[in-house]
């Protein structure tokens, strides 16, 4: 049973008390005199399990921006150089919304960074009141009770700040459920607090991996936020933190809760909630949780028929044909990931419609060009929001992290047995699956530079090599639209430095989004990032 389930089921006795209570009300009385069988005050109040999570359960809702209209998804994948979302016959201009993301000419009025920045603040406000109301008394736990609360909810804090500091860096460090306005903290600052609080709770948290701790902050969830800071430390702050990293991704592996799926697309599955690689996931809900809805922004409206949904998406997002040239031939996670060529009727088998990888501007593609997103499964009857739980940290990720860490201290053959590792799954002849050091090494296959409408490069912009860039094309085919591209990018110097499909890049000061135009009007103690 997923944890929104259970708070649903919560909210909604809750209605059905209120309404009886209502209809005797309004059915009236005439003898007001007051039989009291029993009471349950303040004092006497022993909150059951049910009602500790139906407390938390606020805390972790605003997490289902990440697939929502806009979110986070959006803002890690639009900008970055596989998923482009042009102009088509049916609209998707949006103001220049898209074009700004990919072009990386966004201001402080854009949609994707500002959802960011308030859905991370709504969280880290929720938790604060929780908080409150457990060190205050407001709510009636007992002392084990409210360590554990607290200690939950300082690790989701932390999740969400980690958030903030990888996308606006610059931003206020709130631990109180205050009416003063916050003061503003720098980047270091804020991963500084964020290593802290995970260092202080980790400890004290679950590490049960069982349903009643899916969906929510454990001690692995932990270990896996401190491993992606250290990952990206050197751009956060200025120092490396590898081998940090390393341990921290071996108290996951040595604990030997968590393995790698033994099928790809599994990962993705709209029942992928006992899947052995979910360190962390966001759980959705097509009735209860109903907030994915990246899959309808992804489809096109003749996708109906080819999943027979009841849905019927709107066609706009595709993938950058460079990056669907930098694949490797045998590796069926292209095939997992993506939509191509013909598209057939689910019952009939009759061709619905032909997608094709060219994509000639974004200034305006036909409806069909363009590969589109397949990874995450579409379930027969699919509406527009799909109960596919979002994995945020997976195993394969940890393993990962881990070899990147061990490729740039030196040690590329270890990194090469566990990248190794993980694409056998995805090869059908095991030795195509083999990697060397040094090829983890070398330079990108993926081409780089911006197209002209025949698909040719027109503008090759910077062409020096990227180190360990063959290991940055290793991050982009296991884990593409999975909301982390932009980050990778960065960390590779790739971002702010390389040409791609339409654009060019703008300047060191874009690895940061512009501070929101109304948080800046709301706040005087907020300065805006540097560049913007």
């Amino acid at each position: 049973m997923k944890f929104f389930v259970k708070y649903t089921k919560i909210k909604k006795t809750g209605i059905w008390m209120l309404t009886i209570v209502s209809v005797l009300v309004l059915t009236g009385c005439t003898n007001l005199d007051e039989e009291v069988f029993s009471e349950v005050t303040e004092d006497t109040f022993v909150p059951a399990e049910s009602d500790i999570i139906a407390l938390m359960a606020s805390t972790y809702t605003p997490l289902r921006f990440v697939m929502d209209w806009q979110g986070y998804f959006d803002l890690q994948e639009e900008s970055a150089d596989i998923i482009v979302t042009p102009t088509r016959p049916n609209g998707w201009d949006d103001g220049g919304v898209y074009k700004r993301m990919h072009w990386h000419k966004w201001d402080n009025l854009q949609w994707q960074p500002t959802n960011t920045w308030r859905s991370c603040f709504r969280g880290i406000n929720s938790i604060n009141r929780v908080i409150l109301q457990v060190e205050s008394g407001l709510i009636p736990v007992d002392e084990q009770q409210s360590a554990e609360i607290i200690t939950e909810m300082r690790a989701l804090r932390a999740l969400y700040y980690s958030m903030l500091l990888d996308t606006h860096g610059n931003v206020p460090i709130i631990t109180d459920y205050g009416e003063e306005l916050p003061v503003q903290n720098t980047r270091k600052e804020v991963f500084d607090f964020v290593e802290a609080e995970l260092l202080e709770v980790v400890p004290s948290l679950t590490d049960s991996v069982a349903t009643i701790s899916y969906g929510r902050m454990t001690k692995y969830a932990a270990y896996h936020t401190l491993a992606r800071i250290y990952l990206n430390a050197e751009i956060y702050t200025g120092t490396p933190q590898w081998e940090k990293c390393i341990n921290a991704c071996d108290a996951i592996i040595n604990d030997g809760k968590f393995s790698l799926a033994s099928s790809y697309k599994d990962i993705f599955a709209t029942q992928n909630d006992k899947n052995p690689e979910m360190v962390f996931a966001i759980p959705y809900d097509a009735i209860y949780a109903g907030q994915w809805t990246a899959h309808m922004k992804m489809l096109l409206p003749g996708h109906r028929n080819v999943f027979n949904m009841e849905a019927q998406p709107w066609g706009g997002s595709s993938c950058n044909p460079q990056f669907i040239d930098s694949y490797e031939e045998g590796d069926n996670r292209l095939q997992d990931t993506w939509l191509m060529g013909d598209q057939r009727n689910i019952n009939s088998g009759n061709v619905v419609m032909t997608l094709t990888k060219e994509m000639p501007s974004l200034e305006f593609c036909e409806a069909t060009q363009g590969f589109r997103c397949g990874k995450y499964e579409i379930e027969e009857g699919a509406t527009g929001a799909l109960s596919n739980d979002f994995p945020f940290y997976r195993y394969t990720d940890v393993l990962m992290m881990k070899a990147e860490c061990l490729l740039r201290m030196g040690r590329s053959e270890e990194a090469a047995q566990i990248v190794s590792e993980i694409r056998m799954r995805s090869f059908d002849n095991p030795e195509d699956a083999v990697v060397t050091g040094a090829e983890l090494e070398g330079d990108t296959t993926m081409e780089y530079g911006t197209l002209d409408t025949e698909g040719n490069i027109d503008e090759p912009g910077d062409q020096s090599p990227v180190q360990y860039g063959r290991f940055l094309d290793e991050l982009g085919w296991e884990f593409a639209c999975e909301a982390r591209r932009r980050t990778d990018l960065i960390r590779f110097g790739v971002f702010q430095t390389k040409n791609w499909y339409n654009h060019k890049p703008q300047g060191d000061h874009t690895v940061l989004f512009p501070i929101g135009l109304e948080e800046l009007n709301t706040n005087a103690n907020l300065k805006q990032n540097t560049g913007y």
